[in-house]
């Protein structure tokens, strides 16, 4: 079992949440949700009440979701499978039909699971089980459709015959029971063709890995997660939370660090120099950009707080860290690759704090005896594009066609890579992966209502680089400095919101600082 690292804490007395109170959850797969309802099964909760719970918080949740449904009785397609999360869905339809809601229930197949069959036959009494013919029908006129083929043990893609159900959700309000049918629970992917795109989903205890990683947002819609009375357990990995311990104490600067951050040749500062402000806009006492001579004026037009030393190549690095202050050092953007391949060797052979990014991932990747010198103290960040150069294997699984469950994912991915390479991986996106060499996992979940998808700019990753940088200047180990910096990151996005270029983002983590702080 991996190592969990919880950095923040929810509210562990709500219960019922939104996504934005994911912050400091676990995530849990397939494997370990089924572990606490059968721990809840071993201590004396039936199975046929957890199901019971799960229908009743079901109606609760769409129903405060979509208030006019509460004002008046609608009409329901509900979509049933063979399993447990079939049996929600024969409870949901029983709790509508009592509020007067016209139901038609269509089973994907007969109800094998015990408390799924006894929910059936419980229906079966009150109303009609339709035929699955006639459910794209009953779905392009319903007012809402519940989705409860299949939750979060699909391990095989929907047959053909979904397709035109699916087709005929279109315009619809769905509502997915747990996970929309066709998404792998424990990494966000469509296992085949097939899977329904929810407007809300209801899931229950705690997010599972699905929801939040790869397509799960986009096919989850909104979340709602609904406590039915389960103990936490094991997580796969826990979401990141507001970071702690970024109070400044009294003292010198050098008290606070001071970072190096590598540049490149003319022209190339931009990226840099974003980096570096950021570096010091999170704390580190200070903030030194290390660049070829012939840049240096460029630069220094740019720069104020952010001091300027010319560094020709690997034998003036290896000179300057003859100075045990510069105890953290950022390489990569705005590099240049050939200049990166003389650096890095330096750079890692002083066994510091070093954030490798851009550039730098490329020459590690492009030279092996690079990748072999890396060390605990490194964290690399590095985009899909990047993860491809460094551990094509891992992410050709990743990009690869999902046929089975539980898929490879992200998590997986990350996670391999940080072993392999014995250093902190920062695999970004929406759903940023930060695993550690000693199996810790988090994901730094920008999605649903902490989505910043204006993060999707020229330089915010450089922007990213600097924080997580400064932070290690500060005295942060890397996999705390990549969970803070993931969390600061999407936070300052968010402050600013539409418009958002790289460069408001290092003038924005004051206030987000403020606001941690107060």
């Amino acid at each position: 079992m991996r190592q969990i690292e919880k950095v923040g804490a929810p509210d562990e007395a709500e219960t019922a949440c939104s996504a934005g109170s994911l912050e400091g959850r676990a995530l849990l797969t397939a494997a370990q949700m089924r572990a606490a309802e059968q721990e809840a099964i071993a201590a004396g909760t039936t199975g046929a009440a957890l199901m019971e719970r799960a229908g009743a918080e079901t109606v609760a949740a769409l129903l405060a979701h979509w208030p006019d449904l509460a004002a008046g009785p609608g009409r329901a397609a509900v979509l049933c499978g063979p399993g447990g999360n079939g049996g929600d869905g024969y409870v949901v339809a029983r709790l509508l039909r009592a509020r007067g809601w016209e139901v038609r229930l269509h089973a994907l197949a007969p109800a094998t699971q015990a408390d799924a069959k006894a929910q059936a036959e419980g229906w079966a009494r009150i109303g009609a089980i339709g035929d699955w013919a006639d459910a794209a029908g009953a779905v392009a006129q319903a007012d809402l459709v519940i989705d409860a083929l299949f939750g979060t043990g699909l391990a095989r893609p929907l047959g053909d015959e979904v397709a035109p159900v699916i087709a005929a959700m279109r315009g619809r309000r769905v509502l997915a029971v747990d996970l929309p049918s066709g998404l792998c629970s424990d990494s966000g992917r469509v296992i085949g063709t097939h899977c329904v795109e929810a407007d809300l989903t209801v899931g229950f205890h705690a997010p599972k890995a699905g929801q939040v990683l790869d397509r799960g947002p986009a096919q989850c819609g909104a979340l709602a997660l609904r406590d039915i009375g389960l103990a936490e357990g094991d997580a796969v990995a826990r979401i990141t939370a507001a970071p702690q311990g970024l109070g400044k104490r009294a003292g010198h600067k050098y008290g606070h660090g001071h970072a190096l951050v590598l540049a490149g040749g003319p022209g190339r500062g931009g990226a840099v120099r974003m980096a570096a402000q950021a570096a010091l806009r999170i704390g580190a006492g200070l903030v030194t950009l290390g660049c070829p001579p012939a840049a240096l004026q460029e630069n220094a037009a740019r720069l104020d707080a952010v001091m300027l030393r010319p560094l020709r190549d690997a034998g003036a690095l290896q000179d300057m860290l003859g100075d045990a202050r510069l105890n953290a050092l950022c390489l990569g953007p705005g590099l240049g690759v050939d200049r990166a391949g003389d650096l890095v060797a330096a750079a890692l052979s002083a066994r510091r704090a070093t954030l490798l990014d851009a550039d730098a991932l490329t020459a590690i990747a492009e030279q092996e005896e690079l990748a072999g010198q890396l060390h605990d103290a490194c964290l690399l960040t590095p985009h899909d594009g990047e993860f491809a150069r460094l551990c094509p294997d891992l992410s050709d699984r990743l990009r690869g066609d999902a046929t089975s469950g539980p898929a490879f994912s992200r998590i997986d991915a990350a996670a391999a890579a940080a072993r392999r390479l014995g250093a902190v991986v920062l695999l970004k996106g929406p759903d940023t992966v930060i695993a550690a060499p000693d199996g810790r996992v988090a994901v730094n979940a920008g999605v649903y209502d902490r989505a910043a998808p204006w993060l999707a700019t020229a330089g915010a990753g450089d922007v990213l680089s600097g924080i997580c940088c400064g932070l290690m200047a500060r005295g942060f180990a890397p996999y705390e400095a990549a969970c803070a910096g993931a969390w600061l990151h999407v936070a300052a996005a968010r402050r600013f919101g539409p418009g958002l270029i790289a460069e408001d983002l290092p003038a924005t983590l004051p206030a987000v600082l403020r606001q941690l702080l107060s």
